[in-house]
Parts: C-alpha cells; sequence; structure tokens
C-alpha cells in the first residue's frame, strides 16, 4: 500500500543476527500551532504522513511499530485502515491524557513497548511531523556503534542539529517513563545519560513541521 509496503527488512534484520527494534510513531497531539493534528495531514503526494512515517519506520526494519494517538485518534486509525490492509505489526495505543503534552505520548508509547511481542531491546521514536525522514536515516541510528543493546541511547543529528529518529535501549524505558512531564520529552533525559549523536545531515533534512506553509511561527 502506498506508503506503507510490507518489506522484509525486520526479518533481514534477524537473519542478520541484529537485535529487534520496535518503532514508536508520536501522533498524539492536537497541532495547535498546525491548525489540525498533524496525523490527519496528506502529504503533497497524497500519502498521510502518519501512513508515511509508519512505512518509513518498516522499511527500516522495526517491528513491531506502535503508533499513538490521541487527539481525532478515530479519524487518525480510520486513515491508517484507508491506505490498505494494516500489518498485524503495527500497534496502535490511545494517550488519554494527550492533552498534557509530548510526556503522555512518550509515556504511552514506552508503556505499549513494553508489553508487543518480540522483546525489542530498543524503540526507535519519531514524531508524525518529520515528512522527509526516510529509512536509511532510521537505519543509519540503528547500525551505529556496533548495533543495538538494551542499553543504546542515540539520536540523529543533522549538521549538529538533534531530531529524529531517537534510539532508546530497553533499559531505559522505565526512568525515562519516571522522569517525563508535561510538553517536554526525552532531551533531558537524553542530555543526562549521555546520548550518542549521529550524524545524518548527508541523508535527509531532519526538519519538524510546526506551521502551515506560509504561516509564521508565533
Amino acid at each position: 500500500m502506498a506508503g506503507m509496503v510490507n518489506t522484509d527488512a525486520a526479518r533481514d534484520r534477524a537473519d542478520a543476527g541484529k537485535a529487534p527494534v520496535a518503532g514508536l510513531v508520536l501522533a498524539a497531539g492536537a497541532g495547535s500551532r498546525f491548525g489540525q493534528p498533524k496525523a490527519l495531514v496528506l502529504g503533497a503526494d497524497g500519502v498521510p504522513w502518519l501512513v508515511r512515517t509508519v512505512g518509513v519506520l518498516r522499511a527500516a526494519g522495526c517491528s513491531p511499530v506502535i503508533v499513538v494517538l490521541g487527539a481525532e485518534g478515530a479519524a487518525a486509525a480510520a486513515l491508517l485502515a484507508e491506505a490498505g490492509p494494516t500489518d498485524p505489526t503495527t500497534v496502535v495505543a490511545y494517550a488519554a491524557d494527550w492533552a498534557e503534552g509530548l510526556s503522555a505520548s512518550l509515556r504511552t508509547g514506552l508503556e505499549a513497548a513494553l508489553g508487543v511481542a518480540g522483546d525489542p531491546v530498543a524503540v526507535a521514536v519519531v514524531p508524525v511531523d518529520v515528512p522527509d525522514l526516510d529509512a536509511a536515516t532510521v537505519a543509519r541510528v540503528l547500525d551505529a556503534d556496533a548495533g543495538v543493546t538494551p542499553d543504546s541511547l542515540r539520536q540523529a543529528v543533522f549538521a549538529g542539529r538533534p531530531g529524529h529518529p531517537v534510539l532508546i535501549g530497553r533499559t531505559h524505558w522505565e526512568p525515562l517513563r519516571a522522569q517525563l512531564t508535561g510538553d517536554t520529552g526525552a532531551r533531558p533525559y537524553l542530555l543526562a545519560h549521555g546520548v550518542l549523536p549521529v550524524e545524518c545531515g548527508d541523508l535527509t533534512t531532519g526538519a519538524d513541521v510546526d506551521t502551515l506553509p506560509g504561516v509564521p511561527e508565533s
């Protein structure tokens, strides 16, 4: 299906002896500055950002892919369904407290990761609003530093600017969840625990989109 092509990338990772990594798409916010929930936005090619992001993580070998929804969650879930048959390893989680900010979405995603099949040793976290994210960028972060372990903590950077994906090893899930609050994500935890930057600026811009084109940010 467009934007969510089912590849054998996860199987290829396993065949190569690489540790299983889950994908985590944060798409629960209302998108107040953007004017609508970003989980509902269609790209210039007509493919929803949400569908495309799931497909990118899957193409990089992430399995399962967890999608955290909140504002307009039913409509966002319908977009996934309309895109074609949902891969059985796609897990949809709803952040009931999504209005509290980014922390609620990330907490929900990490909690879901603890219960998924396959015992992933880490999650690759991306927000839904990075439309030029590609599988090569995700794969570079996954394959850096001699592979993925439960202690891994990495972040893609673009000409030194922090971006996504963020790779969070299983050892960090519970301590991170305990520290999350308000509209702050994982950044303070990453800095406090020596996150490894992985330069990806030669692959994509890594830019997130906070406002509609032509609308200045407040």
